[in-house]
């Protein structure tokens, strides 16, 4: 774990040293200051419920292009060669990279908080869904960091692994959405496989173990690819 957290530290810092990274934030933090409080007044409701609506969305575009340099570059490069005489192992690496990840976009999330502070100034809300979206959020933003993680240890070029890990996490967003494609015998196993309807059960404050299982479940296949891919590469 000590070793993780030397990658962990070391990525974060590599993040915040790049204005890619302050780029990234401020695209996130327009794009949804800018879809929720166009819409909110119209709504006359004090609630955030627009605001973890597009989430989901949201983080299909943002994370496979936080995670996408995060293997792709290294690979590129030949600095992972150099990575893998330390003392590390394959597990110290993902884990650490999936982490720094984790916490890069929880502190894009950080600023959102903004969000509901203004709205409970104009009305009383309802803290319990708030509360449970940013639960929901971090959860999400684990599952796609891991898919996004995955998708760079496939390729040295980072503009496909973006492209990789955005179609998988858009795939999973809006699977939901289109059920009817699918025989009625699959709908409940589809209807699983999809991030939205899991998402917003939690960000209702509805705290469900198939839930919370899904997105874990996420976070180890997505995990456990990157380690596969990167062991046929050693």
């Amino acid at each position: 774990m000590q070793q993780s957290l030397h990658i962990l530290r070391k990525e974060l810092k590599d993040y915040f040293i790049s204005p890619i990274a302050y780029i990234v934030i401020s695209i996130f933090l327009v794009v949804t200051g800018w879809f929720f409080f166009s819409t909110f007044f119209l709504y006359n409701q004090a609630e955030i419920r627009n605001f973890f609506n597009l989430l989901p969305i949201t983080f299909a575009f943002v994370i496979p292009a936080v995670t996408m340099r995060l293997f792709s570059e290294e690979l590129n490069v030949g600095s992972y060669e150099i990575l893998l005489t330390l003392p590390v192992s394959f597990k110290d690496i993902i884990l650490g990279k999936f982490l720094a990840a984790v916490l890069f976009m929880a502190a894009a999330l950080l600023p959102t908080l903004s969000y509901p502070i203004c709205v409970s100034t104009l009305g009383e809300l309802d803290w319990g869904p708030v509360i449970g979206g940013y639960m929901g959020a971090i959860l999400l933003a684990a599952a796609y960091a891991a898919i996004g993680l995955f998708a760079s240890s496939l390729t040295r070029n980072q503009i496909v692994a973006f492209i990789v890990g955005t179609v998988i996490c858009f795939s999973l967003t809006l699977v939901n959405a289109m059920l009817y494609f699918f025989p009625v015998p699959l709908l409940g196993v589809i209807s699983y496989l999809g991030a939205s309807s899991h998402f917003n059960n939690i960000a209702k404050g509805v705290i469900d173990s198939r839930d919370i299982i899904y997105f874990l479940s996420v976070v180890f296949i997505g995990l456990y690819g990157s380690h596969l891919v990167m062991q046929e590469k050693e």
